[in-house]
């Protein structure tokens, strides 16, 4: 391990302190070293190390404890709410939170699945990756249909940020030209296979406005000259992605953000160090840094810095702030609109359809392609609203042929049955949809009363549940589908719908906790990620959002947080913080 870059104890006032290395961390923490500011990234979990710490990579799954599988019992006991992640397993169980040790409670008659990745890379080692702009419709759907409150940013304020940040992670995708899904800086894409050629094609002729395409995805297919340098490659299209990718093939903290910060000698690391509180100082009415409960021996600490960046995670970055209490703010800090907490939102996804596609028995793919077809929203403004609810949703989905894994179910014994696990089964094509949350006062996080978990900090506990908005959605996407499906010469089709057991929190895009806004009468941040009454304390997570638009929000966040850096640095040399 490093000695100079990781700390313990130190006396050092730092010119910013970062919480949460994720990444959201990993950004701020590239943009302030790179500018000269000492850094300081405190981080809850263990340090992972890029390539040494990957334990499971290139293991295949037969030589595996229980061919992945993690034990029922440890489920059950660790591990209940993280094993609902489609990425949990026992190869990935170490990038996943300890549910025992990271308790939260549920309001009677709600669910919500905290996802948790609390370790050095936060869960940018095991996010889906999938990349994508919110458009102008998205930063003005709030305004245009009077729900939730007007982002203080347009899409202008973003555009070249959007930019910035693409060429860095590196984004595989094609140009669309579409108004609702702006073109990113991108690689070259994935292919898309016959079958799914063939049914792109047919959905242009039928359904014009809902263009089909490659999933656009943080993966690297041409990688630049800089991207070598920092040791990242072209993907090998494995799908060993969440096991860590020593390739550095997709964008992660340990790939991209963090050497970059590392190689300019300004940046230091607090690992196992969960922030309790921030400081806050009544007279300046400032923030001093954090109040710091050691992982592992619980004894405490603190950290002092002229700027405090909190990048701990959505739900992360709001408990902070509601623990941290003060004459000033007695109901959480920078919380005088009294709406830390609320707005709680995720993406709602148990809608879809899938069906059997006749022929391309000589059709195949290679490898195991990180990324799937995209059908980006068609309903994104209000001329364009189904008559039973309001905003819209985006499908995934793709082609794709049956295996020797579906033989799992079927009887079978001898040669003749050896010899079709070698040959694959027919095609089939499904849609799964991702679909926007409405931002709903009483849906919220707060502080339990009475619980608290082993650091001392008073559990989270959740009050969220999808609305009738969210249900009408789910159902009419369902319906689109099989449609759509039918229209392209699908047969055997099955849609479902499953919205209400697959509760908020497992889309894992929970947002909207501490939202920016004009009025800091009913917002806590300003469109800067700044606190409205605290000038040197930001919030570049998704609880910034005002409204979770379809797309998945990771790109975003890297945009707004390299903006809100490139804000903050500005403003202090100029000494307004």
């Amino acid at each position: 391990m490093n000695e100079k870059l990781y700390i313990n104890k130190t006396s050092e006032e730092f010119d910013v302190i970062i919480v949460g290395s994720g990444i959201t961390g990993g950004w701020a923490a590239k943009e302030f070293c790179e500018r000269g500011f000492k850094t300081l990234m405190v981080e809850r979990g263990r340090v992972v190390e890029h390539r040494k710490d990957y334990e499971f990579e290139n293991k295949p799954v037969w030589q595996l404890a229980h061919r992945s599988k993690v034990e029922n019992l440890l489920v059950e006991q660790q591990y209940k709410e993280q094993s609902k992640c489609y990425a949990f397993s026992h190869a990935t169980r170490a990038f996943f939170g300890n549910d025992k040790d990271l308790p939260y409670s549920k309001e009677k008659g709600t669910d919500f699945s905290w996802i948790r990745g609390n370790q050095l890379g936060g869960k940018s080692l095991t996010w889906h990756r999938q990349s994508y702009r919110m458009s102008e419709f998205d930063f003005k759907a709030n305004k245009a249909d009077g729900y939730g409150n007007d982002w203080p940013i347009r899409y202008k304020d973003l555009s070249s940020w959007y930019s910035y940040v693409e060429k860095h992670a590196g984004i595989s995708g094609a140009k669309a030209n579409l108004p609702q899904l702006p073109d990113s800086e991108f690689q070259p894409p994935f292919e898309l296979t016959k079958p799914e050629l063939d049914i792109q094609a047919k959905l242009a002729k039928y359904y014009p406005d809902r263009p089909m395409m490659i999933g656009r995805t943080a993966h690297l297919t041409k990688p630049t000259t800089y991207q070598i340098q920092q040791g990242r490659i072209v993907c090998q299209a494995r799908n060993e992605c969440q096991k860590g990718c020593s390739f550095g093939a997709y964008f992660s903290t340990q790939s991209s953000t963090l050497p970059a910060a590392v190689a300019t000698g300004n940046l230091h690391i607090a690992p196992n160090s969960v922030v309790h509180s921030l400081i806050y100082d009544e007279n300046s009415q400032k923030v001093k840094g954090v109040n710091v409960v050691d992982n592992d021996t619980l004894t405490t600490r603190e950290y002092r810095a002229k700027i405090v960046f909190l990048c701990a995670s959505t739900l992360g970055s709001t408990q902070v702030l509601m623990n941290t209490k003060t004459k000033t703010y007695p109901n959480g800090l920078a919380n005088k609109s009294g709406v830390l907490g609320h707005y709680l939102m995720d993406h709602c996804f148990g809608a879809g359809a899938s069906g059997s596609i006749e022929g391309y028995h000589d059709e195949f793919y290679s490898g195991r392609r990180p990324t799937g077809i995209y059908m980006p929203n068609f309903r994104y403004s209000p001329e364009k609203y189904h008559t039973k609810y309001i905003r819209g949703y985006a499908l995934g989905g793709g082609a794709y042929r049956a295996n020797w894994k579906g033989n799992a179910w079927q009887q079978g014994v001898g040669a003749e049955f050896k010899d079709s696990l070698t040959k694959p089964g027919p095609w089939s094509f499904n849609l799964s949809t991702q679909g926007e949350m409405l931002p709903r006062f009483e849906n919220q996080v707060s502080l339990h009363p009475t619980k608290k978990d082993k650091w001392g900090i008073p559990q989270l506990h959740f009050n969220a549940k999808w609305s009738d908005n969210e249900r009408f959605m789910m159902e009419d996407s369902a319906e689109t589908c099989e449609k759509m499906l039918k229209k392209v010469g699908a047969t055997n089709i099955n849609s479902y719908v499953s919205i209400d057991v697959k509760p908020p929190g497992l889309a894992i895009h929970e947002v909207g906790t501490a939202r920016m806004g004009k009025d800091p009468k009913s917002s806590v941040l300003n469109g800067y990620n700044q606190a409205h009454d605290i000038s040197n304390l930001f919030v570049t997570d998704g609880s910034s959002y005002c409204s979770s638009a379809t797309v998945n929000p990771s790109l975003t966040f890297m945009a707004l947080t390299a903006r809100a850096v490139d804000y903050c640095a500005k403003e202090f040399k100029q000494g307004r913080i």
